[in-house]
């Protein structure tokens, strides 16, 4: 008999690539994690592994063993989905990985909901973005992701995740007051109201390989020019701070303003694009009650944004 959590083992090799990338994720030794695979040879009796350089590469016999691990990995997780279902109580930790805006506009309603209606259920927040996020949580590492899909950018598919919209948000031009001296007014004291007139501005964007950093260079593109990115940073927060104090400019979704009123000027851009935000989980794992919790609550909070946004819109 195949010992399951050396299967496992295995499986995270496929998924991880290297013994000590499965060792960082597992807590274990790459030490430990080679005798381990080393006893599943024994147990199988067929070679599993062969090294490729410095590398090891499963066999095609390795190959199969993974496929049928994947079907025992979902089945016992179904299992404890089922398990979980059939209790009165609603408890639990709920590992989620989310992006800074959304982190910023839900999570707190999240908790505080949770803390007053489910105070069994534990949630443990990382911030990702959304690519390497689904990435984690489809190979176990989160139990959800909350993510976003740019206009025309696809969010990448797993087919072991669900996909279930929660709101969507205006992406608008951010620029500094009209009456702040900074950079910009310098540059362009004249005042904006097109996304041509930010041609030869500083711009801030998120890092290269963000979806959002992807969608804003080509929405530049299309109207006409090369945008100047100066500053780059993942962190939001610091975009704002840096169009509040008059020295860039940005795309922005609206998310961002959960909560506060924007120190700067939005503007409308050509064809009123949206940004889509939407959970993702395991659909042998979606049924357990500690996640329903935590997406009927995260439904209900952006359920609630939607309507504020709306009103914004119109007000615009």
């Amino acid at each position: 008999m195949l010992d399951v959590r050396r299967l496992k083992l295995l499986r995270e090799l496929h998924i991880r690539g290297t013994l000590a990338d499965v060792a960082l994720a597992l807590q274990y030794s790459p030490s430990a994690v080679s005798q381990q695979l080393a006893l599943l040879e024994k147990e199988a009796g067929v070679k599993l592994l062969r090294k490729v350089g410095r590398r090891v590469q499963l066999t095609a016999q390795a190959e199969i063993l993974v496929a049928h691990t994947a079907d025992i990995v979902e089945s016992l997780e179904r299992a404890e989905a089922d398990m979980a279902a059939s209790l009165t109580t609603v408890a639990g930790t709920v590992k989620l990985a989310v992006f800074q805006s959304a982190a910023l506009a839900l999570l707190p309603e999240l908790l505080t909901s949770l803390s007053e209606h489910f105070p069994q259920v534990r949630v443990e927040m990382t911030q990702r973005e959304p690519e390497t996020a689904l990435y984690e949580t489809w190979a176990r590492d989160f139990d959800m992701v909350v993510a976003e899909q740019y206009p025309g950018h696809a969010a990448p598919r797993h087919p072991e995740l669900d996909h279930v919209v929660l709101t969507s948000d205006a992406i608008r031009l951010a620029v500094p007051p009209a009456d702040l001296n900074g950079t910009v007014a310098r540059l362009h004291p004249e005042p904006i109201t097109r996304l041509e007139d930010t041609a030869t501005l500083p711009w801030v964007m998120e890092p290269r390989g963000a979806a959002s950093r992807h969608w804003a260079e080509q929405a530049c593109r299309q109207a006409g020019f090369e945008p100047d990115v100066r500053f780059e940073t993942a962190d939001l927060q610091a975009q704002v701070r840096l169009i509040e104090s008059g020295h860039a400019v940005a795309l922005m979704p609206d998310l961002m303003w959960t909560g506060r009123e924007p120190a700067l000027t939005l503007l409308e851009l050509p064809g009123r694009p949206r940004r889509t935000v939407f959970t993702a989980a395991r659909r042998a794992s979606r049924s357990r009650p500690a996640i329903l919790a935590c997406r009927e609550i995260l439904q209900q909070t952006a359920a609630g944004l939607a309507s504020g946004i709306s009103t914004a819109d119109a007000s615009l």
